[in-house]
């Protein structure tokens, strides 16, 4: 079958070390963390008390009041993101079909916070059920979609992927087949999250899954340190205006990286852990390469999931060493979310961003905060500790991963305007 040709022509991020693409990259390329004591709520009880949290945004500047009244805040990320993708991709919306462009969002858990407001309200009264009737839509994962969708008039394929940290991810690539398959000319796609909250962190602390350094949390996360206790919760979203390639090239968009391959598996392993051999991460690799019609050789650099977990780190190293061979000491590796923090299901949408940046630029951003090596990795991987490094990038892989056992992984091309 011939295949359509996916390319990448808006982008839009709000996140802990930047509310615009810009900023994102700026803050990335520089190393910045963006962890601090939380602010959303007293946490001094709670055994984690930092977070990646997003900064400094006005919601007057971005939505009346009123509406935003209607959204938990990861929708009103999804919106703000969303409105970024499309004025950076040029889309003029009255000259598009709009029946063919879609909206496939991702997020892990939705409205956490309307969700735990609401009961708790509930809770302290006298047990008359009071309720906002915008509890329900406030809350549902897929509304992000269905505002996004209304907002712009895009009345293709509507949905919200849900499948845990590896969600944003799993949107991108079901976009890339809606494209190329040829049922659709574009999609907005990405995912949002914000889960910063009393049953958020503690949620998360009582899985024993974040990291409790609160006398420093700016070097909390450190994926592939010795002395890595957890990852850091962070919060924001990331957009992605995806399209068919002619289509955008007959309007003359610009055009960031294509989008050339993509695969999803599971670990079949467990609720939590990921499986101790790699086995679920080294196969959604090899798929995304078959997928892309590439040889492990092409890849230039992995924005790997890098939780900064004790078992999670050494079992994505574990896979890229299965599956790239030698070639797994010529690439450079790193983890993003020792900045950002885990956006849980917006992860995949900011670090693809990251990934498409690091083609454009020619540069590997850092993983930061690495005091101690630890011999459970290979001294010989390049994971660009601390500080960021100079490179020709030609193709980038980005891994998600998810609790369930959730695995995909994304390979972004730089764009041949020759080709």
């Amino acid at each position: 079958m011939n295949l359509k040709r996916v390319v990448v022509t808006g982008l839009g991020a709000l996140t802990p070390i930047g509310n615009t693409p810009g900023e994102f990259w700026k803050g990335l390329a520089n190393g910045v963390s963006g962890a601090a004591p939380i602010t959303r709520f007293d946490a001094s009880l709670f055994k984690t008390q930092f977070a990646c949290e997003v900064k400094n945004l006005d919601l007057d500047q971005f939505m009346d009041r009123k509406e935003a009244r209607k959204m938990d805040a990861f929708t009103q990320y999804a919106m703000i993101t969303a409105d970024q993708a499309i004025v950076d991709s040029g889309l003029d919306l009255e000259s598009i079909d709009l029946s063919r462009a879609g909206v496939i969002w991702g997020s892990g858990i939705g409205g956490l916070r309307t969700f735990q407001e609401e009961v708790t309200d509930f809770a302290r009264g006298d047990g008359t059920p009071r309720f906002n009737p915008f509890f329900i839509p406030k809350m549902i994962a897929d509304i992000s979609a269905g505002f996004i969708s209304i907002k712009y008039g895009f009345r293709g394929p509507n949905f919200v992927t849900v499948s845990a940290c590896a969600s944003a991810t799993n949107a991108l690539i079901d976009a890339f087949n809606y494209i190329r398959l040829g049922k659709a000319d574009l999609f907005l796609s990405g995912g949002s999250e914000a889960a910063v909250s009393e049953a958020g962190i503690g949620g998360f602390n009582a899985m024993k899954a974040l990291s409790q350094r609160n006398d420093s949390p700016t070097t909390a996360s450190r994926p592939f340190d010795k002395d890595r206790d957890g990852f850091v919760l962070g919060e924001g979203a990331g957009a992605l205006i995806l399209e068919e390639l002619e289509h955008a090239k007959a309007r003359g968009a610009k055009i960031y990286a294509e989008l050339v391959g993509g695969g999803m598996t599971a670990d079949a392993y467990h609720i939590t852990a990921p499986h101790p051999e790699g086995l679920g991460a080294s196969s959604v690799m090899k798929i995304a390469l078959e997928d892309a019609g590439l040889n492990p050789e092409d890849i230039d650099y992995i924005n790997v999931h890098g939780t900064s977990t004790p078992l999670g780190d050494v079992g994505e190293t574990k896979a890229i060493q299965k599956v790239f061979g030698e070639h797994a000491y010529k690439l450079n590796i790193s983890s993003t979310k020792s900045m950002t923090g885990h956006l849980l299901g917006a992860a995949g949408a900011i670090e693809a961003i990251a990934s498409i940046f690091a083609i454009n630029h020619s540069l590997v951003p850092p993983t930061i905060n690495h005091f101690t090596d630890d011999e459970a990795f290979d001294p010989r991987l390049n994971l660009t500790f601390n500080k960021a490094q100079a490179r020709e990038i030609n193709y980038a892989l980005s891994n998600t991963f998810g609790f369930g056992g959730h695995n995909c992984s994304v390979i972004f091309k730089k764009y041949n305007r020759s080709e």
